[in-house]
């Protein structure tokens, strides 16, 4: 048995240490479009689990989350189930996320309608003529839609689709764009422990072009040359605004449960990303759950995890040890748990994250599940 136990922490120390060593070698000197895509909304996830691992999650995800992170988990649910999660982000913005997944036809396939949404409102315009104000507010409110069906494709595959209309609304500009995300899982058993493979690409979709009353602008009429001026009216007109492509995302996720009891169970997980507005990035993250405390049906579990962003790093040119760096070293970290309480034919539970976002500060993730 001695050979087995090798396997299988090689493999969680491929989970760990695997995906940095393969992006160290990158090309400094490309062309990455950093900044280049709208809706970037669409990436702040869904639920507290997710985000205590970091985004890591779309190879175990199994409940109403994975309508967001992993279509196809969405077959793996073993019941109907609802999902709210809500987070205040940077700048006093907030983020909220909600779900409703139906598993039908004897669980082999399931159907999901969720929706996000991300904005402020009513924040003071200022203009180099008028630094102090100038009396008016605006609001930027950014939603979601989507619909979601996975099936089993067998006892160890399963797939999903969603479909979904994003609405972006930005003050007096505001644009639309539909998108799909498309997701596999594959699982099966090593050394008679539970290994997940997933393959998800999210956000692909048509670009984004804004019009309303903020581009609309009456263009004066210049005199001719060498003529006097003669008083005409503005003429209206609409000015045009460049296509933004939404935030496309393409991720591999490995997990592995190193420990794999009836009531205990210790899960590795690595997800390697690659967006198309920045270079690749990985996760490592791990999820000790426990079931059955005492006998009874309550449940706990612990999360963390560190994601690492190639963006993130906003001093290259400086290798000297500063305050700056250090809050960059320690951007990505995250961590959390969650309690719940199941029945045979119902759940409830709670679980929180808290994540680290360097020198923006931290943020704290709350969501509330419930199965029937």
């Amino acid at each position: 048995m001695k050979h087995y136990n090798v396997y299988r922490f090689a493999l969680a120390a491929l989970l760990v240490g695997g995906y940095p060593a393969g992006l160290a070698a990158q090309d400094e000197s490309d062309n990455t479009p950093y900044g280049t895509t709208s809706a970037e909304f669409l990436l702040l996830g869904a639920g507290a689990r997710g985000a205590a691992l970091g985004g890591a999650y779309s190879a175990i995800a199994n409940d109403v989350s994975a309508l967001y992170y992993n279509p196809a988990g969405t077959a793996l649910m073993t019941q109907p189930g609802i999902s709210l999660s809500t987070y205040t982000y940077v700048a006093d913005t907030r983020y909220s996320w909600g779900g409703v997944a139906f598993p039908f036809s004897g669980g082999a396939r399931a159907f999901g309608i969720h929706l996000g949404t991300f904005g402020f409102k009513d924040q003071p315009v200022y203009t180099a003529e008028e630094p102090e104000g100038t009396g008016s507010v605006y609001s930027v409110s950014e939603t979601y839609v989507g619909a979601t069906y996975a099936e089993n494709f067998s006892d160890r595959f399963s797939a999903g689709l969603t479909a979904k209309f994003i609405f972006d609304k930005l003050g007096d500009a505001e644009g639309n764009a539909f998108a799909v995300d498309f997701g596999t899982n594959f699982h099966s058993a090593l050394n008679n422990h539970p290994i997940k493979f997933s393959f998800v690409i999210a956000n692909l979709g048509t670009n984004i072009s804004y019009g309303g009353d903020a581009l609309n602008s009456d263009v004066p009429r210049e005199p001719l040359p060498g003529e006097d001026p003669v008083p005409t009216l503005p003429q209206p007109a609409t000015l045009r605004t460049k296509e933004f492509p939404l935030p496309t995302v393409f991720r591999v996720g490995l997990a592995y449960d190193v420990l794999a009891g009836e009531d205990t169970r210790l899960t590795v997980l690595g997800d390697f990303n690659q967006a198309n507005n920045n270079k690749a990035g990985f996760v490592v993250g791990s999820e000790l759950a426990l079931n059955r405390l005492g006998g009874s049906g309550f449940g706990a579990a612990v999360r963390g995890s560190y994601s690492y962003t190639a963006a993130n790093n906003l001093s290259p040119i400086s290798s000297s040890d500063t305050q700056l760096s250090s809050e960059e070293d320690l951007q990505g970290l995250a961590f959390g748990g969650g309690l719940g309480y199941q029945t045979e034919g119902f759940s409830i539970g709670f679980d929180y994250a808290w994540r680290y976002l360097g020198v923006l500060g931290s943020t704290n993730y709350f969501t509330f599940n419930i199965g029937w």
